[in-house]
């Protein structure tokens, strides 16, 4: 038996840079490496532009994902960015010189291109089924709201709100305060206005919740006792007070809530609450899978997959 076909998926988004790296077997995708690393680029954008500082330690990190793709013999991969630099306006600058650290081409995608490869990723990870789908991606800049049926998402959307952009618009100076959450949240579900018309309450037989927020308040709520699936509308109240009572995000230190969540788990609350609102909704499974998977299944899929 020859050696498996290596393949990788590398994902630049707001809050942090990722590289999964494995093959495909008849079971599903299998990991050889991952690594994480949380650059938080969308807090670094300076009148519309990426830091010179931001630019720096971006490239370093991707210098490192391209060695790791040499050194397990990648032969094919992909490279998206999401929002941040979809925003930045020094962006081609970073996709030149990030494109030749990484060896791979930097494609910064679409709203819609997003939410479609996050689907995908999601419903490859659940069982089976012909159930209506309402998949939620909340990342550090944007959000994805993305409903199909099966592994085929027939509504997408991407909204310009994050954990990283409202952690930095509304709890700037740390205070964790019941003003502070209800103008976040008010200003959440401003953006969010016409998702019903989009995403009629009602139209999905299950809504999960993917990327770091959602694993955030499932890891919280599992360390006190509550049960980690599904979260609850009371569930994200319960968090809100529990915020709020610490009373600034430098003293979070709440049983379950990683060091790297806490500083941006605030703004991340604000905007879950507000998609709860604005759509009706009662819980919300946490889900695996995401951007990375999306992207894995659309090298199998072919070049225009997800585009």
């Amino acid at each position: 038996m020859g050696q498996p076909t290596m393949i990788a998926a590398i994902d630049l988004g707001s809050n942090s840079f990722r590289l999964e790296i494995g093959y495909f077997q008849p079971q599903g995708f299998m990991r050889t490496h991952y690594l994480k690393r949380t650059l938080r680029q969308g807090a670094c954008l300076q009148g519309g532009a990426l830091s010179p500082a931001a630019l720096e330690v971006g490239w370093a990190c991707l210098a490192e994902f391209g060695q790791l793709l040499r050194r397990y013999q990648v032969t094919r991969a992909r490279a998206v960015a999401t929002q941040t630099l979809r925003e930045a306006s020094n962006s081609p600058l970073f996709v030149r010189e990030g494109s030749r650290l990484l060896g791979v081409p930097i494609d910064i995608i679409s709203g819609e291109q997003e939410a479609a490869l996050i689907y995908r990723g999601v419903a490859s990870q659940l069982p089976v089924s012909d159930d209506r789908r309402l998949i939620m991606d909340l990342g550090g800049r944007s959000t994805e709201l993305a409903l199909g049926q099966g592994v085929q998402a027939q509504q997408l959307v991407s909204y310009p709100l994050g954990s990283v952009l409202w952690t930095g618009r509304f709890f700037a100076d740390g205070a964790l305060t019941a003003p502070a959450f209800a103008q976040a949240e008010a200003a959440a579900c401003a953006v969010l206005a016409d998702a019903p018309s989009r995403f009629a309450p009602g139209s999905w037989d299950c809504a999960y919740a993917s990327a770091g927020t959602a694993t955030a308040v499932s890891d919280v709520l599992a360390a006190h006792g509550k049960g980690a699936s599904p979260i609850t509308r009371e569930d994200l109240f319960w968090l809100r007070e529990q915020l709020l009572r610490c009373g600034r995000i430098q003293r979070l230190a709440l049983p379950g809530l990683r060091a790297d969540k806490a500083p941006v788990v605030a703004g991340g609350l604000s905007v879950l609450l507000a998609t709860f609102h604005t759509l009706q909704l009662q819980a919300m499974v946490p889900a695996q899978g995401a951007l990375r998977i999306g992207v894995l299944h659309s090298l199998l899929d072919g070049p225009d997959a997800g585009r």
